[in-house]
C-alpha cells in the first residue's frame, strides 16, 4: 500500500512537472537545456520561498510605517485637542473676569483670592523645574504698569494664572501623551512604566482627590484645584515615563551610518537559505564609534560564535542589548557605561561580509527587534 502511494505520488509530481526542453538560439547558434522534474521542484521551491520572504519583509514595512503614521496622527490630534481646550478657557475666562470686575466686592479681597491661587500654582510650577522645555513653554506674561488701576492689575494677574495653569496642563498631559506614544511604538506597555497614583506635589494633595477637599486646603475654588490636581497628575507620569524611557536602550548604536539589514528573515549571506536576522544591521566606515544605547553595565566582552569581537550590556529591568561584528573594545565586564558613552569600534569581525554593526535588544531573555526602539527614541528625542 505505502509503494503504491509512493508510485502514485512520483507519477503525479512528474505530471505536474514534466520534462521540459529548452531550446534558445543566439548567433547563429542554438543550445538545448533539459528542465527535470527535480530541477523544476526545486525552482518552484526556491521561488516560494522567495516570494514568502517578500512578503514578510512587505507586511513588516507596511505594519512598521503604518505603526509610525498612526504615532504622528494621534499626536497632532492631542496637540489640536488642547489647543482647542486652551482656545475655549480663554474665551470663558474673558467672560468670567468681565462679570467679576462687576461683582468681586472690594479689590483686597480679589487681592486675596489671586495670593491663594499663587500659592497653589506655585506648587505646582516649582515641578517643572528641570524639565527641559518648561521653561520657555511655562514663562509667565510681564506684570501691568504700576500706573494702571489696581482692579486692573489684579485682575491681569488672575488672567495670566488661568493661562500659566492651561499651559502647565497642555504641556505636562502632551508631554505624558508623546511618551506613552513612545513606549506602545517600542512594543511596551505604558501602564507597566507609569507611576500610577502617583503625583508630583506631595503632602496633603497625595490623597485630597475630592476637588471639594483640596479646594478647602488650597484655599481656591473647585474648578481652580481640579486643574492643579490633573496638572499634578499628568506631571507625575510625565515624570515616571521620562524616566523610565531614560534606562530603556533608545538611543542610536552608530551615527553617520546606514542600515543595511532589518530584523526578521532573510536570505543568509553564507549560504543564501532563509534565516531568521535577530537584529539590525548598520555599515559604516571601518573604526567608526560603537556607543551604548543605554546606561548599564558591560557583562560580557569577548568573541562570540559567528558573532566575532562582542560587547553585551545588562541594562537592568530584563533588558540587555549586543553589539558584534567589532573591531576594537573600549570596555570592560562590570564597567558600568552611561548612554551616548563609547563601548567600541566597528569592523567585520566574525561571520561577517563586510565592515558593519549587527546591533540587537533582548528582553527578558527573547530578541526584540531594535527599529521599533531606534523609532522610539527618535519621539522621545523629538520633545
Amino acid at each position: 500500500m505505502d509503494s503504491a502511494r509512493v508510485t502514485r505520488m512520483r507519477h503525479w509530481v512528474e505530471r505536474l512537472f514534466p520534462e521540459r526542453h529548452v531550446y534558445l538560439r543566439s548567433g547563429g547558434e542554438t543550445r538545448g537545456y533539459i528542465l527535470s522534474t527535480r530541477k523544476q521542484i526545486m525552482l518552484a521551491g526556491t521561488a516560494s520561498v522567495l516570494g514568502a520572504w517578500m512578503i514578510l519583509s512587505t507586511g513588516s514595512m507596511v505594519f512598521t510605517s503604518l505603526a509610525s503614521s498612526s504615532a504622528d496622527r494621534e499626536i497632532a490630534r492631542v496637540t489640536a485637542k488642547y489647543e482647542r481646550l486652551m482656545a475655549d478657557r480663554q474665551a470663558r475666562l474673558n467672560g468670567a473676569v468681565a462679570r467679576l470686575s462687576e461683582t468681586a466686592g472690594s479689590v483686597d479681597e480679589l487681592a486675596q483670592a489671586v495670593e491663594h491661587r499663587h500659592a497653589a500654582l506655585a506648587m505646582v510650577m516649582a515641578n517643572f523645574k528641570g524639565v527641559p522645555g518648561a521653561e520657555q513653554a511655562l514663562a509667565p506674561a510681564p506684570p501691568l504698569p504700576e500706573t494702571r488701576p489696581a482692579a486692573e492689575r489684579v485682575l491681569a494677574v488672575r488672567m495670566d494664572q488661568e493661562r500659566l495653569l492651561a499651559k502647565a496642563e497642555n504641556f505636562a498631559t502632551s508631554r505624558a501623551e508623546r511618551l506613552r506614544l513612545a513606549f506602545r511604538l517600542a512594543g511596551l506597555n505604558p501602564g507597566s512604566y507609569a507611576g500610577r497614583g502617583a503625583t508630583g506635589l506631595g503632602g496633603p494633595l497625595v490623597d485630597a482627590r475630592d476637588p471639594k477637599a483640596l479646594a478647602s486646603i488650597l484655599d481656591v475654588d473647585e474648578g481652580f484645584a481640579a486643574r492643579i490636581q490633573n496638572a499634578a497628575d499628568n506631571l507625575s507620569e510625565m515624570r515616571s515615563l521620562a524616566t523610565a524611557a531614560e534606562k530603556l536602550p533608545l538611543a542610536r548604536p552608530a551615527y553617520d551610518v546606514r542600515q543595511t539589514s532589518g530584523f526578521g528573515l532573510r536570505f543568509d549571506p553564507f549560504n543564501h537559505h532563509p534565516a531568521l536576522h535577530s537584529g539590525l544591521d548598520f555599515a559604516g566606515p571601518f573604526l567608526t564609534p560603537i556607543r551604548a544605547t543605554a546606561p548599564g553595565v558591560v557583562s560580557f566582552t569577548g568573541v562570540r560564535s559567528g558573532y566575532g569581537n562582542t560587547v553585551e550590556i545588562d541594562h537592568g529591568g530584563g533588558f540587555k542589548t549586543r553589539y558584534a561584528h567589532l573591531q576594537a573594545f573600549s570596555v570592560r565586564p562590570g564597567e558600568r557605561v552611561a548612554v551616548g558613552q563609547r563601548i567600541a569600534a566597528m569592523g567585520s569581525t566574525g561571520r561577517s561580509t563586510g565592515v558593519h554593526l549587527h546591533y540587537e535588544i533582548w528582553v527578558n531573555g527573547r530578541p526584540q527587534n531594535p527599529a521599533r526602539f531606534v523609532k522610539a527614541g527618535d519621539y522621545v528625542q523629538q520633545d
